[in-house]
């Protein structure tokens, strides 16, 4: 597995609590997104790096998720059902990604669209839509962060299979070790590591998602300075600590590169 983890322990370490918010994994300018199948279409998959054979069906609709933790969750760890006993990591382009969230609409009513009437229809005729729904954590339990899955169907999933796709791994023994671990008690178990994917501003805009996330510390030493024009030095150091030890995303890295150039510490 070529995936980047990290101990569980240290998953929510800079991440927004609540709100609509993608969280995943990304790879120079592919993103990784996961599903769940049976053997069959898993097989096929792997070995011939897209989907077919005579058990997949383009025509009924599939989820894609960019989000682990939401996927550990809808297939109680490749436990819950044997058509989602094998996890697949599918890599596609970041620029696909995109493309599909600018074409998806959205399974609930949205004030964007000119009336409830229009909503439907374009939901009836759309090959993506585009669901949020609460997070989990390892347990399963709901978290008031929100996640985001993309169903596809059709011509777009052609093109999802044909042109974004760029490899598919199976992730079901790390998987499986994992939960062995949480099953036995054990607190250092390791889940994929993500962070906030940042999308263009039309996204942001289109699902809600606010246009930057800072973690409460650092508001706070933000706050500190605009108040007393420094910040306590064990603060500054504790940022920085922090930020070489793990950059969650880009907004926080952002605020402290400015917070690098204030000259008063007290």
């Amino acid at each position: 597995m070529n995936l980047q983890t990290i101990p569980h322990q240290s998953y929510e370490k800079g991440l927004p609590q609540e709100g609509n918010y993608i969280l995943g994994q990304k790879r120079d300018n592919n993103i990784f997104v996961y599903q769940a199948f049976n053997h069959r279409i898993a097989d096929y998959a792997v070995k011939n790096q897209k989907f077919g054979g005579p058990d997949y069906s383009f025509n009924r609709m599939t989820w894609i998720k960019p989000n682990f933790l939401w996927m550990m969750y809808r297939s109680g760890w490749a436990e819950k059902d044997p058509n989602q006993a094998r996890i697949l990591a599918i890599e596609m382009t970041f620029e696909g990604f995109e493309a599909l969230l600018s074409q998806g609409v959205l399974t609930t009513y949205n004030p964007s669209y000119e009336d409830y009437e229009t909503w439907q229809k374009a939901l009836n005729h759309s090959d993506v839509r585009i669901q949020w729904d609460p997070d989990h954590n390892f347990k399963g339990a709901k978290l008031n962060r929100r996640a985001v899955q993309i169903g596809l169907k059709g011509n777009t999933l052609q093109t999802f299979n044909n042109d974004y796709v760029q490899s598919i791994q199976d992730i079901t023994r790390f998987v499986k070790e994992e939960k062995g671990k949480i099953d036995q008690g054990n607190k250092e178990f390791f889940v994929i590591d993500e962070c906030i994917i940042e999308v263009n501003a039309d996204l942001k805009k289109k699902f809600a998602i606010p246009e930057q996330f800072l973690s409460p510390f650092v508001e706070d030493i933000l706050h500190e300075f605009e108040n007393n024009g420094a910040i306590k030095s064990e603060n500054f150091e504790k940022l920085l600590i922090e930020n070489q030890q793990k950059e969650r995303n880009s907004s926080t890295t952002l605020k402290i590169t400015k917070i690098g150039n204030f000259q008063g510490i007290s």
